[in-house]
């Protein structure tokens, strides 16, 4: 009887995939943030998985599990970006670049006014932040996504990163100073158009 209860309670709590499968969706838009394009995000969040899936227990008995895989997530992409960074570019790809970063944004329709617009005002948006988030470094990146996007207080973003409170608000701080610097420029460059 007792064996019965037990397994019935055991049956009753989420496993590691059902609990990383509901976390998928938010995981992937914060990857995208911080690895700067879709598929990149995947591989970031494919391979926090596999860390994660290598002790479930943990992952489990955290009390924030969100906390815990976007920690995970926010390393892989450091860790991507530090191992990108080492790679030499070709120098072909540059023209590429450049002319992919000018030309989609800037043609499309801003929206129906009054209406519905399709999404293409929030996608550009995103695309946006995405492209801003990629000008901070990823600590930076990581504790304006945890304060100002997902609500976090700069004390859990703190516990959530491992760093003390004074350096996640510092970092904090930096980030957006460099974002409204990024903003002004923007502003000053399309003006002088």
């Amino acid at each position: 009887m007792a064996d019965a209860r037990a397994s019935s309670a055991s049956s009753a709590a989420p496993t590691f995939d059902e609990v990383f499968c509901g976390l998928l969706p938010r995981l992937y838009r914060r990857a995208v943030m911080l690895a700067g394009s879709r598929q990149s995000a995947e591989d970031v969040v494919h391979e926090a998985y596999l860390k994660l899936a290598a002790r479930p227990q943990r992952f489990l008995a955290h009390p924030e599990p969100y906390a815990y895989a976007f920690t995970a997530v926010l390393n892989v992409a450091r860790d991507t970006y530090r191992k990108d960074r080492r790679q030499v570019l070709v120098d072909g790809m540059e023209g590429v670049e450049e002319a992919g970063a000018g030309g989609g944004a800037g043609g499309a329709p801003g929206g129906a006014p009054g209406g519905w617009d399709g999404g293409v005002e929030r996608r550009q948006s995103e695309i946006e932040a995405v492209r801003l988030l990629g000008k901070l470094s990823q600590r930076q990146a990581g504790i304006v996504i945890l304060v100002d996007l997902d609500g976090y207080t700069i004390d859990q973003a703190a516990k959530i990163m491992k760093v003390h409170r004074g350096t996640a608000a510092r970092h904090r701080a930096r980030a957006l100073d460099r974002l409204r610097a990024y903003l002004v420029e923007s502003e000053h460059g399309q003006a002088g158009r």
